[in-house]
């Protein structure tokens, strides 16, 4: 498979306190990626700088063939690389609609939000259209984030921890969303998570961090669960 998004040496950090230390990574066009690692070995800050929200202190990174290293948050998400952060950040006084509509400045073609292929994914959102986010379940919270990005209609969508804090029944619902997204829509999805077992079950790709470097990666059936679990552990 081509590589749709890619990163050489890459380094991130924060202030004058670097995170990531000569990051290597390609991301398949059509495939779904997981990154795994313990707490603190710098997942969230690798989301970060793939979506231009931190700026690289070094390496470079490749999207579609074109270095994008130094384009901002906003030309990439133009761009097409979509990023649910950790925590969700919905608009808790904002309405379901209106967190969608903000989403529309990232779409190429200034179309409007597109319900019908949104509640195709997440039926729950049409009943709450009109209720303000912060009335919404985590679980609710979650699907309203994914929907969000995906009304600017990314290439890649990036998730940070999208299992966090949901119940089980959605948490098998993001799993069959995700899938279908890669299957029937054909979507690259980079996916940060703390479960080894949900990453086996969604992820044709695995890339193990610890302590800011890539220490292991490869398709999802060749490598060892167990070799997998002893980085996630140690």
């Amino acid at each position: 498979m081509t590589a749709i998004l890619s990163t050489s040496g890459l380094s991130s950090g924060y202030g004058t306190t670097q995170v990531l230390s000569g990051i290597d990574l390609e991301v398949p066009e059509g495939s779904i990626t997981a990154v795994l690692g313990r707490n603190g070995v710098g997942k969230t800050t690798l989301m970060k700088t793939l979506a231009g929200v931190l700026p690289a202190l070094g390496g470079t990174t490749t999207y579609r063939g074109r270095d994008i290293t130094k384009d901002r948050a906003d030309a990439r998400a133009r761009a097409g690389i979509g990023l649910v952060p950790q925590g969700r950040e919905i608009f808790s006084r904002l309405t379901v609609a209106e967190n969608l509509e903000l989403a529309l400045d990232a779409r190429r073609d200034r179309s409007p939000v597109p319900w019908e292929r949104i509640l195709g994914l997440f039926p729950v959102l049409g009943q709450m259209r009109r209720r303000q986010g912060g009335n919404l379940s985590g679980g609710q919270q979650q699907q309203l984030a994914i929907a969000r990005a995906l009304v600017g209609d990314p290439s890649v969508l990036m998730l940070d921890e999208p299992t966090e804090g949901i119940q089980p029944n959605i948490v098998q619902d993001i799993q069959d969303t995700l899938r279908k997204l890669r299957d029937e829509g054909g979507l690259t999805i980079v996916l940060v998570e703390q479960y080894l077992d949900f990453a086996l079950e969604v992820a044709n790709h695995i890339c193990v961090m610890d302590r800011g470097t890539v220490v292991l990666s490869g398709s999802a059936a060749d490598l060892d669960p167990d070799e997998i679990r002893h980085h996630l552990t140690v």
